[in-house]
């Protein structure tokens, strides 16, 4: 299947897919810890953007993201630059951020195929992962020709570009004690 016949086959379907290399594959039920992560994550990225005055937008997972003719990803969050897409549109085609949230059934594709997919797209500079269990963010970026990578558990996080600046601290729920 190609993402243009993906994208008519999905729409107005219940439950949520994303399409890889031609495969459709149904998204299962998320736990409250998994939400909480995403809104987190969203949460901070939305704040970082009001505050830096870019021309950028943050968006809650929903919105896709194609990689090539025959995937379709949904990140839990990302980040777009430049004119809004069209209202009716199904897809980003040019994020600078995405954000997927570890979960137990998907970690090793977000780990590997999906990292690799992300940085297919030429504009993408930052794919971050969240690791909402061991408190973990893992920040892969374009630098050049390479991707570099770093594993962090508290501290600042420059998002350049676009020139977001926020604290990996910003990504988790407050601790409550208990």
């Amino acid at each position: 299947m190609t993402v243009d016949e993906f994208l008519v086959w999905a729409e107005g379907r219940p439950g949520r897919y994303e399409l890889d290399a031609g495969r459709v594959l149904a998204m299962g039920p998320e736990r409250i810890g998994h939400l909480l992560a995403k809104t987190s994550a969203f949460d901070a990225l939305s704040a970082a953007v009001a505050r830096s005055g870019l021309p950028c937008r943050a968006l809650p997972d929903g919105a896709a993201v194609k990689i090539d003719a025959t995937t379709l990803y949904e990140p839990d969050a990302l980040v777009f630059c430049g004119a809004m897409p069209p209202r009716d549109a199904l897809a980003i085609v040019a994020p600078v951020i995405v954000v997927e949230v570890l979960s137990p059934t998907t970690g090793r594709h977000d780990r590997g195929g999906k990292l690799i997919g992300y940085f297919a797209i030429p504009g993408l500079h930052h794919y971050l992962i969240v690791d909402a269990e061991c408190r973990i963010l893992v920040h892969h970026a374009r630098r050049g020709d390479e991707i570099a990578t770093r594993i962090l558990r508290s501290g600042s996080l420059d998002l350049d570009p676009p020139g977001l600046a926020l604290t990996v601290e910003e990504f988790f729920e407050p601790m409550h004690a208990t």
